[in-house]
């Protein structure tokens, strides 16, 4: 009945009746990599702790888990282009929960390293799950209604996100021993093999219960009829394909704003528990309750990016897609500036806001960069989310500034966030020529 609703104004309904489970079941891995993004990015400070480390090589888990989107972006492609949409599902979801599960024995050797290996094995499930589902929920139905239908399951994306955070808070960083990182340095060997043994137990059960239900998930599709793609028979000439879409000015600038905005919204993310647990501790708290109320902090943020989202997508009814993206980077920059800035807890909600401003900007860009690319827009969709690399690259940079404690008199914390800063103000130049040059053409 909902979906019959939704769309009134259309002679078709948005999801035909036969169709409607294969929607449901490939809308629910819109839910799942939300969640796998969402859990992972507080894992820096969790890993930093239990290991001993500095942030910069807690940080690697974001090297690790993008680095996945990166490396099976272009092989996912050619895989789901052979073969189908279905089989690029199975093999994601057998990557996802092999990843998952691989939290087992890594915890079993203690060393941080085979984490690192997990991840990067969830995350190529990943690639190859985004590459297969966003074309594939297009084809579920009439094509005149096949935005919607995409926006419809990108909807359930968020959610997955506010459950990973939430999860996160409680089952990960509210039950790790409340010893801070200081604490912990003065520990004798023994003491700290102990802790750290219990702090993998905990932080490994979450992954080992999606691993579960993500394997429970892949039975269930591949004993479920799926429709199938009706354009594998097509001949493939890559190289003439990258050639042609790396030639086109709007597309290469777009996959390096893709690349400056993913950076952007994991460093917002990840380092606002860092940013938050200064501000907090500062004023008293311990370290640990400071880093649950710092990630309480973080899910408002993606609430507020849910909320803007749907916002932002009423406006682009009335707002040409360059204009609202610059207008929302600008916005973003300046929050980032007050970020910086202040000390206190105005810097925090500076921080926090920022999110309503990030909202709109993946698909704005993303769809920008594939206008007009015709056949060419399934390798640059891979190109795109190759361009997923920002968000390996850039959080470790920004944690190396972390580590620094204090620049030029100022919280190394603060300090961190001018690669944000220059992520939106590439983002602005994008917006602007999306609209003043590639607008034209």
């Amino acid at each position: 009945m909902f979906l019959k609703s939704y769309d009134m104004d259309s002679k078709s309904h948005l999801v035909p009746r036969h169709l409607l489970l294969p929607f449901v079941l490939v809308t629910t891995l819109f839910f799942a990599w939300g969640f796998a993004n969402d859990i992972t990015n507080p894992m820096v400070k969790a890993f930093s702790k239990i290991f001993r480390m500095s942030v910069m090589d807690g940080a690697l888990v974001q090297l690790a888990f993008y680095g996945g989107y990166f490396a099976m972006a272009f092989p996912a492609a050619l895989f789901i282009r052979k073969y189908s949409y279905k089989a690029g599902i199975l093999v994601g979801l057998a990557l996802y929960a092999g990843g998952a599960l691989l939290f087992i024995p890594a915890s079993m050797t203690g060393v941080y390293y085979p984490f690192l290996v997990a991840y990067f094995i969830l995350t190529c499930g990943l690639s190859f799950l985004e590459t297969s589902s966003n074309p594939y929920i297009l084809t579920m139905g009439d094509e005149a209604t096949s935005t919607r239908r995409l926006n419809l399951a990108q909807a359930f994306n968020p959610i997955g996100s506010l459950l990973g955070m939430f999860t996160a808070m409680t089952f990960i960083q509210a039950r790790l021993n409340p010893l801070s990182t200081a604490e912990r340095a003065v520990l004798s060997p023994e003491e700290f093999e102990a802790v750290k043994h219990t702090d993998l137990q905990v932080l490994i059960t979450p992954y080992v219960a999606v691993g579960l239900v993500v394997l429970i998930l892949f039975l269930v599709i591949r004993f479920t009829k799926m429709p199938k793609n009706a354009d594998r028979a097509h001949s493939l000439h890559i190289g003439r394909a990258l050639k042609r879409i790396f030639s086109i000015s709007r597309y290469r600038e777009g996959v390096i704003a893709q690349f400056f905005y993913v950076g952007v919204q994991i460093m917002c993310w990840t380092f606002i528990i860092q940013y938050g647990t200064r501000i907090f501790v500062s004023q008293g708290m311990n370290e640990q309750a400071a880093e649950v109320l710092s990630q309480r902090y973080n899910i408002v943020a993606m609430a507020i990016f849910c909320v803007s989202r749907f916002v932002c997508t009423f406006l682009l009814k009335y707002v040409s897609p360059g204009k609202l993206l610059m207008a929302l980077a600008i916005g973003g920059a300046v929050l980032i500036t007050g970020v910086i800035g202040f000390r206190d807890i105005w810097g925090l909600y500076c921080l926090v806001g920022v999110s309503a401003c990030m909202s709109l900007m993946f698909p704005t860009i993303y769809g920008i960069a594939l206008q007009g690319l015709g056949e060419d827009a399934k390798f640059g969709a891979a190109g795109l989310i190759m361009a997923i690399l920002g968000g390996s690259v850039m959080p470790p940079l920004q944690a190396a500034i972390i580590d620094c404690g204090v620049v030029w008199g100022i919280p190394a914390v603060n300090v961190s966030f001018v690669l944000p800063l220059i992520g939106f103000l590439v983002i602005i130049h994008y917006g602007h020529r999306s609209y003043s040059v590639h607008g034209k053409k």
